[in-house]
């Protein structure tokens, strides 16, 4: 059977397929065509199903939960730190009100924490690699970085106002909930919990073996040196990877909740979570 698979082309989610992408695991009888968008182009092909499994926003999410599940894998957590708001100059978060904002889309999860910290702002969309670039050039007032700009951006003159993780993480005591896995439902059960083990186990690999995975993982890295490349999978591939757990759930709940209450989400999603391998 053949599967659609789409992910970023970014270092974390390469780490996290490097051994499905090289034939490391066994995939039983599965054939994985590896599609590779960035994470707001993802968010608007998971409206239509266009992928049989997706990474996609956690903000995202919320539109397509009536024909996805989330895997209990291949999450992007922000355990203390996240999508980093930042200006050309030292400011307060507070002056920031109703003025212009780069942000990497509208259905993001960097977007929807935002709106929960700074309620009022202008919002321009702009693809995530060129926000550093408009905020340098007084384009906007200031922008919201996500992947390797949160640890970049200092090189590029830039001066951090909040890390929405470390909010996040001070408010509620939980991660930042900002990407998951998912899997179309109409896939039946028994492939969702094969599909599932599948990508574990792709995950497990590559923490196991992880020269082999950052090696392939800088192939996706644009440009960044190994270390940074090192810091940043690890940011992001870990143990809230492995398994989000109760923690993880919780987080996304909350998240989504407050989204809700806030006025961004128009409704409040039913979330399906799939069982953890062996679970």
């Amino acid at each position: 059977m053949k599967l659609t698979l789409g992910h970023s082309p970014d270092a974390d989610d390469a780490f996290m397929f490097y051994a499905l992408a090289h034939g490391r695991i066994p995939t039983h009888g599965f054939e994985f065509e590896h599609v590779l968008r960035d994470i707001e182009t993802l968010n608007q092909w998971a409206l239509a199903g266009q992928l049989h499994v997706t990474a996609i926003s956690v903000h995202g999410y919320a539109y397509v939960a009536d024909r996805y599940a989330i895997l209990p894998h291949g999450a992007s957590m922000g355990d203390g730190y996240g999508p980093l708001l930042v200006a050309t100059q030292p400011c307060k978060a507070a002056e920031l009100q109703a003025k212009r904002i780069a942000v990497p889309g509208l259905r993001t999860s960097a977007y929807l924490a935002l709106r929960l910290f700074l309620p009022e702002f202008d919002a321009e969309v702009l693809p995530f690699d060129q926000i550093m670039d408009a905020v340098e050039a007084g384009q906007v007032d200031a922008g919201l970085l996500i992947h390797e700009g949160q640890l970049t951006h200092a090189q590029h003159g830039l001066h951090p106002v909040a890390d929405l993780g470390a909010w996040w993480k001070e408010r509620t005591g939980l991660p930042l909930p900002l990407g998951v896995n998912v899997i179309r439902k109409d896939l039946g059960a028994t492939t969702i919990a094969r599909v599932s083990d599948i990508l574990y186990e792709s995950i497990r690999y590559g923490l196991a073996h992880r020269r082999q995975a950052l090696d392939y993982a800088l192939e996706y890295g644009r440009g960044v040196h190994r270390t940074l490349a090192d810091r940043f999978v690890g940011m992001y591939v870990n143990h809230w990877t492995q398994d989000m757990g109760d923690a993880g759930r919780e987080s996304i709940w909350r998240f989504l909740r407050e989204g809700h209450a806030a006025g961004v989400l128009p409704f409040l999603p039913d979330a399906e979570f799939v069982p953890k391998p062996g679970g």
